[in-house]
C-alpha cells in the first residue's frame, strides 16, 4: 500500500460515518415539512348538533345587534343564551375556547419541522414563477400541488418553500415539476403572486436557495 493510499485510509477511519455520508441529500415528502402534530384540546367534541346550531345563531344574532343595534337579534341571543345556561354550557367559555383553537390551528399551519432546518434535503414540488430572467424562473415558490396558491385558499404557510435560484430554470407555463436540492432554511414571508386580475398574497414558512434543480422526471 502506498503512503497516499494509507493516509486516506486513516482520514476514513477518523472521520465519523455519518459526517461521510453528510454531502447526500435527505429526500424528503411534503408531510415531513409539518411538524409532529400537537393535539389540541377541543370542548365541541361532546356537544350535540342542536347545541352546536344554537352556538352559531348566537353568533349571528349578537353580529347583527352590534351592527345595527336591532333590539330584537339581541332578545333572540339571550334568550338562547339561557337556554344553553340550563344545559350546563358556558357560552362565553366556548366562544373564548374557539378563537383560543383558530390561533393554535393556524400556528400550526405556520410551524417548521425544527428536525429538517438546516439539514440538505432533496424534494419535489411545482414551480409558481415569482420572477424571471432571460425566460427563465430565477425566483419562484415550491408548491406540493398543481394550482396550488392560485385557487383559494392557499395552502398552510408550512407546505410553500420560497426559491431563489440566479442560475434560472425554464418552465412551461404554471406549475412545472421539479427536484430542488439544497438547504432547508426557516424564513416566514409574504410573497405576491401574480394572477391575471391582480395579486395576492401568500404566506410561506421555508426558503432555500438550492444548488440543484432539476425538471421532474427529465
Amino acid at each position: 500500500m502506498t503512503m497516499f493510499a494509507r493516509l486516506v485510509l486513516i482520514f476514513l477511519l477518523a472521520v465519523p460515518p455519518g459526517l461521510v455520508q453528510a454531502a447526500d441529500p435527505q429526500e424528503i415528502s411534503w408531510a415531513t415539512l409539518a411538524p409532529p402534530a400537537t393535539v389540541i384540546e377541543n370542548p365541541f367534541e361532546t356537544l350535540t348538533d342542536d347545541q352546536m346550531d344554537g352556538l352559531r345563531q348566537i353568533l349571528r344574532f349578537e353580529a347583527r345587534a352590534e351592527r345595527s343595534d336591532d333590539v330584537e337579534a339581541r332578545a333572540e341571543a339571550q334568550m338562547l343564551r339561557e337556554q344553553m345556561a340550563k344545559d350546563g354550557l358556558d357560552v362565553d367559555g366556548l366562544f373564548a375556547a374557539r378563537l383560543a383553537i383558530m390561533e393554535k390551528r393556524e400556528a400550526a399551519a405556520s410551524a417548521v419541522n425544527e428536525a429538517l432546518v438546516g439539514k440538505n434535503i432533496r424534494m419535489p414540488g411545482y414551480v409558481l414563477p415569482l420572477e424571471f430572467k432571460d425566460r427563465k424562473a430565477v425566483e419562484f415558490l415550491l408548491v406540493p400541488t398543481i394550482g396550488a396558491c392560485i385557487h383559494t385558499p392557499p395552502p398552510p404557510a408550512n407546505q410553500v418553500v420560497h426559491v431563489v435560484y440566479p442560475e434560472g430554470i425554464e418552465v412551461n407555463g404554471l406549475f412545472t415539476p421539479v427536484w430542488i436540492t439544497g438547504t432547508m432554511v426557516a424564513q416566514s414571508s409574504v410573497q405576491d403572486v401574480g394572477y391575471v386580475d391582480g395579486q395576492a398574497p401568500v404566506s410561506v414558512s421555508y426558503s432555500m436557495q438550492p444548488v440543484l434543480v432539476e425538471v421532474y422526471g427529465g
